[in-house]
């Protein structure tokens, strides 16, 4: 996955493969509450500034420097081609973390910005671009507060990156389509909603269900003083469907891609013996009017 990114936190439960970070921001703890607009994207930043590196010690060689994977499962855009054709196309990477995907689209031929709303994140752009020697323009900002004109873009694209971490994500949806040009187009993946339903245990005890799909409240992990230290929000497959309606934006295909045969790793609550049972991703391929 490109960046911040879903399949490395819990939704339900505290995981304890994030120490350093729960340490640096001092979480105690899950809140059971809502997170507004301003509060999720401060627990976005400072979450994932705290836990940049621990990341990409972890997932750099999955992810790859100049890659563009989907998603746990491993899905590739060289394989799946789900953008389409992005030579010559100015493409907005939203959520990019280290920007792998970003460079991966340079490589072929395409003009591709990458925004991402921690600086941690960046900085490991900025240092992926050395090694690669492929430069792309970084911009720090939230998904849902784009800093670019209307019409500024062919494609926009996120691999588990911003969506899921804002109050509003129909703000997003509304956003790209600002700036996206007539025809743009629009692929997200994000962590299937039905996962929602079950606990983040990639074994026998991730099978079970634990609380209802329809239960919107976000996952809010907070630290002594009841700030919030990281949020993530569920939304169902109806909610993205009307909100990209909403927003003008046509879904052109849902993709759940399956788990691969031979393919044993493990990410966070992502692995064969669950994704042999039940999707683990959705990708949302949209076109603008």
């Amino acid at each position: 996955m490109a960046g911040p990114s879903s399949p490395e936190r819990p939704d339900q439960q505290t995981a304890g493969g994030h120490a350093a970070a729960e340490a640096t921001l001092g979480t105690v703890g899950v809140s059971k509450r809502t997170a507004g607009v301003v509060e999720s994207r401060l627990a976005s930043r400072l979450w994932w500034d705290a836990d940049a590196d621990d990341y990409h010690h972890e997932h750099g060689d999955f992810l790859g420097v100049s890659d563009f994977v989907w998603c746990p499962e491993g899905l590739r855009e060289s394989e799946a081609g789900l953008l389409g054709e992005v030579r010559g196309a100015d493409v907005l990477e939203v959520g990019c973390g280290s920007a792998p995907c970003a460079r991966w689209l340079a490589a072929q031929g395409a003009r591709p910005v990458g925004l991402d709303i921690s600086a941690g994140m960046l900085r490991h752009a900025a240092e992926g671009a050395e090694r690669s020697g492929i430069d792309v323009p970084l911009v720090q900002a939230s998904a849902d507060a784009l800093p670019f004109a209307d019409d500024s873009f062919d494609i926009a694209c996120s691999a588990f990156g911003g969506v899921p971490f804002v109050a509003d994500s129909g703000a997003v949806m509304r956003e790209v389509a600002r700036v996206l040009r007539p025809g743009g187009r629009w692929v997200f993946a994000v962590t299937h909603p039905m996962r929602w339903m079950f606990s983040d245990d990639p074994g026998p005890g991730g099978l079970t269900v634990v609380q209802s799909y329809f239960d919107r409240t976000p996952y809010v992990e907070v630290d002594g003083n009841g700030r919030a230290t990281y949020v993530e929000h569920h939304r169902t497959l109806g909610d993205y469907v009307g909100q990209l309606a909403a927003a003008g934006l046509r879904l052109v295909e849902l993709v759940e891609p399956e788990w691969p045969e031979g393919h044993t790793q493990v990410w966070g609550q992502w692995s064969p013996l669950r994704g042999r049972l039940f999707p683990g991703t959705s990708i949302f391929r949209c076109v603008l009017g």
